[in-house]
């Protein structure tokens, strides 16, 4: 390969790059569409003319045939009159204008050929233009997505290494550390009430059990010793009644606290 050649690639290579990303979609798709009506417009202005050009033919085919039966009728009249060169001559001027009447008629055949075809390609074009503005409209909203998912998936990409994010992800620690040391805070107030109850309830075990050793040691009364009379006491020497009430209904508040315990 040549050297001019291998320029000539080169620089054919940075052109079609420069042009692909200066390519906007949605500006060539309006630009396509702006052509497309410009061809929509010259073959309406070629279908206007070829039409206007079938009606000059076909006016004159119909001169042409109103010429031979003009003439037609002037050579049957001279003969009628008996001027025999007189009708040659009408006859040699029918001639005539039956050889432009088919010339006629053979173009006037083309052109009709030509203005269906040029109708045909009008109305597909009409056509393709429809359906190219109604795939615009669909390749631009395909497009504004397209741009709103790339500003979206940037703005993430973004978000990830900012420093807002790694602020959220402190506070979200220290959120999860304030909570983690109410909680142990509240365990063990727990466990230091559960542990005064049990130390209560581990003395009463003890009183207990101190006032039945106690019980199981105290002497026992001989059997067979007689019972003494019950001392005397004098009035003064006996508690009021008043003050017994006072004392046994301490005492059976005292067994009833004791009982919901």
């Amino acid at each position: 390969m040549g050297l001019f050649d291998r320029i000539k690639r080169v620089v054919s290579a940075n052109i079609n790059d420069l042009v692909n990303k200066a390519e906007d979609p949605e500006k060539m798709l309006e630009q396509a569409i702006l052509e497309m009506q410009e061809d929509l417009v010259q073959l309406r202005q070629g279908v206007a003319q070829a039409i206007a050009a079938q009606k000059r033919t076909e006016k004159q085919y119909n001169d042409a045939q109103n010429e031979i039966n003009k003439w037609q009728r002037n050579a049957q009249l001279a003969l009628q009159k008996g001027d025999e060169n007189l009708a040659r001559q009408a006859l040699e001027r029918k001639k005539t204008f039956t050889e432009t009447s088919t010339a006629l008629k053979t173009s006037l055949d083309q052109q009709s050929t030509q203005v269906e075809t040029l109708k045909r390609n009008l109305i597909q074009l009409e056509s393709k233009i429809s359906e190219a503005k109604t795939k615009k409209e669909m390749l631009k909203a395909r497009i504004t997505t397209a741009k709103a998912q790339e500003q979206l998936e940037g703005m993430v990409r973004g978000m990830n290494s900012s420093s807002a994010m790694a602020a959220f992800e402190r506070m979200e620690e220290k959120v999860l550390m304030q909570e983690a040391r109410a909680q142990s805070a509240a365990e063990l107030a727990g466990a230091d009430l559960e542990t005064q109850f049990a130390k209560l309830e581990a003395g009463s075990d003890v009183d207990d059990e101190l006032a039945a050793l106690k019980a199981s040691l105290a002497p026992a009364s001989p059997p067979n010793q007689n019972l003494l009379p019950p001392e005397q006491t004098t009035p003064s020497q006996t508690n009021p009644p008043q003050s017994n009430e006072v004392v046994d209904a301490e005492l059976e508040s005292l067994r009833k606290q004791l009982d919901q315990m």
